[in-house]
């Protein structure tokens, strides 16, 4: 495993990339609404990104038609942008990477469309808290298992399933660089189980389906629904091991 660890100058760069990404998803949050299409939601965060001097990471990344990925209901991942009208009930997902000054922010956070069903609503609680059980685990000396067991035990104590084909990953220059981040710990061998230590640069995620965890990719080749049709989400932070601790990077 060739894991690239980051300087502080690296890391502040990244910071300012994160800061991008936050000000793009907090600019999501107040667009979306019933009527509006997936498209033109993706369109207002280019335009807000570029703005900002920075560069949508995945717009032609293994050739990715847009800016952002957007993934509504069952869809689990890398949905794409188009004519989709967003409905009152419906949850969506916005990840967004940013590219700027040679470096990336990565963040996702799933949200809902006017007034969504108590059971959407404890799903998506789940998948935050989730993370945040996860990003508690970043610190000098902590194996990365230690935050894939997170995820994983305050999920399944709460009855969800985690999409096992997809996990976290570091970044920097790169948008998926070593060591993967995997949202449960079978998946981790003695091997890869990272012991972390400042530098090390995180994208945390986890994705949590209402129902079984088996996925299956769209046609178009790209976008992820679970399997069964019922609900997903998904949410994720960049996340960097310090001296102290850990800095979430996807703020604003």
């Amino acid at each position: 495993m060739s894991v690239i660890y980051k300087s502080p100058r690296e890391i502040e760069k990244m910071r300012a990339a994160g800061k991008v990404v936050a000000g793009a998803l907090a600019l999501a949050a107040g667009k979306i609404q019933p009527g509006l299409t997936t498209g033109q939601l993706d369109a207002e965060i280019e335009t807000f990104i570029l703005s900002r001097g920075g560069v949508p990471t995945f717009k032609g990344y293994r050739s990715f038609p847009a800016s952002a990925c957007i993934s509504v209901n069952e869809e689990v991942v890398h949905g794409i942008p188009g004519r989709r009208e967003l409905k009152e009930g419906d949850i969506i997902t916005v990840d967004v990477g940013v590219t700027l000054d040679g470096y990336i922010g990565d963040s996702a956070w799933t949200y809902p469309v006017g007034r969504i069903s108590s059971r959407a609503q404890r799903l998506l609680k789940a998948t935050k808290d989730s993370l945040f059980m996860g990003i508690e685990q970043v610190k000098p000396g902590n194996r990365l298992s230690e935050v894939s067991r997170a995820v994983q035990t305050y999920a399944e104590a709460n009855g969800y399933a985690i999409v096992r084909k997809y996990a976290g990953h570091g970044l920097g220059r790169e948008l998926h660089e070593e060591p993967q981040v995997p949202n449960y710990v079978d998946r981790m061998t003695p091997g890869n189980d990272l012991v972390m230590k400042p530098g090390l640069v995180i994208a945390i995620e986890p994705m949590l389906n209402e129902g079984t965890y088996d996925v299956k990719t769209l046609s178009d080749h790209w976008t992820v629904v679970t399997r069964d049709g019922k609900l997903s989400a998904h949410f994720e932070h960049t996340v960097a091991v310090t001296e102290k601790g850990r800095e979430i990077l996807t703020v604003e």
